[in-house]
This record gives C-alpha cells, structure tokens and sequence, in this order.
C-alpha cells in the first residue's frame, strides 16, 4: 500500500502590544470596541465589535446580534464587511479589526467563526488584495494576520465548485 500523500497548514499571527501599534491601528479598534458596546448578546453574553478600514477612508462598524431561533444571529465581523460591501460598493477593504470585551473571553483562542473566515477569505479574493486582521481581547494584546486565507488556507473555493 502507498503512503498518503499529506498537506500541512501553519498559521502565523503577529502579536503587538497595542502602544506598539500605529495610529491608524489604533483607532480601528477603538472603532471596533465602540461598536461592540452595541452588541445584543443576552444568550451567549459574548461582545463581538468589528470595524472595517476602506481605502476611501471610511471606517464601517458591526456588532454582533443574537436571537434566540440560533442561527438567526450574525457575528460582529459579519455585519461590519457586509455593511461595508453594501455602503461602499468597489472600495477596498484595507483592514478589519474584531473586538471583543467580554469576560469571558479567551485571548489565545479569539480568532473568527468559520464563517466569518470564509466571509472575509471571499472579500479578499474579490478585491483582489489581502485584508489585514486586528484580533484583540478587553485591552489585551493585539494579534495581527496580514491576509484573511492566513486563517483559513483551506477555504472553500469556487473551483470547488465546478467553474
């Protein structure tokens, strides 16, 4: 019998601490942390803020919105990225900061839902340029992904597809 052949994922994230980021930096998570004050979770009591940087400038906020018929909700990421394709069709999204203030939060494993990792994946294939992930917990650390498929390399594809 032939041996397997094998494929190998590694992820790498920069941790910054956040004095150590740029001003730009920043700011998107200031953004991000305003908008997850708006966050309706009473289920789960889990914040998630997200703030996307267009390359016009703007800056676009989304908040997580539970309800109770799971999966009715949408994650915080979500709402921002799809608020930013709808308000400003073509612009570039830059960067993405996701927040998140709850105690019950765990730094070393805040990272996206699969969807939202897919949701992101696909917005960086359609513009054509990496979009750069700002992970941070309360005012902790900041984890740093230069490029959305650095989270999830086996992201499902169009070519999947058949087309």
């Amino acid at each position: 019998m032939a041996a397997p052949k094998t494929r190998e994922w590694q992820s790498t994230v920069s941790v910054w601490n956040v004095d150590d980021l740029d001003a730009a930096d920043r700011e998107l998570l200031r953004e991000a942390h305003e908008a997850a004050s708006k966050a309706y979770a009473p289920y789960s009591q889990f914040l998630v803020g997200g703030a996307v940087r267009l390359d016009n400038g703007v800056v676009v906020r989304g908040s997580n919105q539970e309800n109770m018929a799971y999966p009715s909700g949408m994650c915080g990421e979500r709402v921002a990225v799809f608020a930013a394709g709808a308000q400003h069709p073509g612009a570039v999204m830059q960067s993405v900061a996701i927040v998140s203030p709850s105690a019950n939060a765990i730094a070393e494993a805040f990272m996206p839902c699969g969807g939202c990792r897919q949701v992101l994946v696909e917005a960086e294939r359609r513009q054509g340029t990496p979009v750069r992930i700002l992970l941070q917990v309360r005012d902790e650390e900041v984890a740093v992904s230069e490029s959305a498929l650095n989270l999830m390399p086996f992201a499902f594809e169009a070519h999947g597809l058949g087309s």
